[in-house]
């Protein structure tokens, strides 16, 4: 056993342990609330799973911009030295990541059954690769090939102000943006989003918002069809995420593929496999065309940035 690795959200931090081989076992989800520090936690997941010898690298995700050793997570309240934590537990070697980057390292390592294809296109070999995801914000990152190994870039794009494509949603972003100033697009294209899409919608149509509505409660009248409103609201979220996926994908020639990760997407299937999402993905004008050759997929295989977290603590050892 070489590695320890951690997938650290806002209430659960699930812990692995990876073998030199790159496989993933003894996968443990902690209550994050249960812990004064980050370093309490993977003490106490040590202390709870058997291991015959000890770590010597850690890899970790978090929710949070990367920006020097000190690290204060988003929607947590743990901040935390790297250096100081890699002391503490004793490790050679201690890598942090953002969340989104470990979900992107997953992709060249997923199984064939680890992902969803929705519409046509075909990756080509060696190309740019977006990974974006909303969940309870809108994560994206990606891997340029540097012609021995996928080289990660971190990326803020969820905050890249949302554009609309017809009156509908320029109605609809209107509404939110007298109520929020910058709409970005995490603002519509996360978990929250589908709250925030909703409400507007209902306004437009003079209808009161229940109090206490959380997103699943809005997928799950969508997808039952039971709401109208709740119908048009996964409908604007499924196109916007076209949207927001075309821009990405062209501002980086991502032709290897665009890969939608994330809480909120696989909950959806099958429903979003045909929905609006890829006929917006395609509708860019003079680049339809590029767009149409770029694929785009679904991840489903569960806790993918463990998988990337497991290749990134690998490739370190060998190098």
């Amino acid at each position: 056993m070489v590695g320890l690795i951690g997938d650290i959200g806002g209430t659960n931090a699930r812990f692995a342990l990876v073998e030199a081989d790159g496989s993933v076992h003894s996968v443990l989800p902690l209550t994050c609330g249960h812990y004064p520090t980050l370093a309490d936690a993977c003490e106490d997941y040590l202390a709870r799973i058997p291991h015959k010898e000890k770590p010597r690298h850690g890899a970790l995700a978090v929710a949070s911009p990367i920006l020097g050793d000190e690290i204060k997570l988003t929607n947590l309240h743990w901040t935390f030295s790297v250096e100081a934590t890699r002391e503490r537990l004793g490790l050679t070697k201690l890598e942090v990541v953002n969340d989104f980057v470990a979900a992107a390292l997953a992709i060249p390592h997923l199984p064939a059954d680890g992902v969803v294809k929705i519409g046509q296109g075909e990756a080509a070999s060696g190309a740019p690769i977006w990974a974006v995801g909303p969940g309870t914000g809108l994560g994206a990152a990606a891997l340029v090939w540097t012609g021995m190994h996928w080289m990660p870039l971190s990326s803020e794009g969820g905050h890249m102000t949302i554009a609309a494509a017809n009156d509908r949603e320029a109605e609809i972003l209107s509404v939110l943006r007298r109520r929020v100033g910058h709409v970005s697009a995490e603002r519509v294209v996360s978990g929250p989003g589908l709250v925030n899409l909703y409400s507007a919608i209902a306004q437009l149509a003079d209808r009161e918002v229940e109090a206490g509505l959380l997103p699943a409660h809005v997928s799950e009248r969508g997808l039952s069809r039971s709401c109208p409103l709740c119908v048009e609201t996964l409908d604007v979220f499924a196109s916007m995420l076209g949207t927001v996926a075309s821009d990405l994908a062209i501002m980086l020639n991502a032709r290897g593929g665009l890969y939608i990760a994330g809480g909120v997407v696989p909950r959806l299937m099958p429903w979003f496999a045909s929905s609006g999402f890829r006929a917006r993905f395609e509708q860019k004008g003079r680049f339809s065309d590029f767009l149409a050759a770029v694929p785009t997929y679904v991840i489903m295989q569960p806790l993918p940035a463990l998988t990337g977290l497991a290749a990134l603590v690998t490739a370190t050892e060998r190098r």
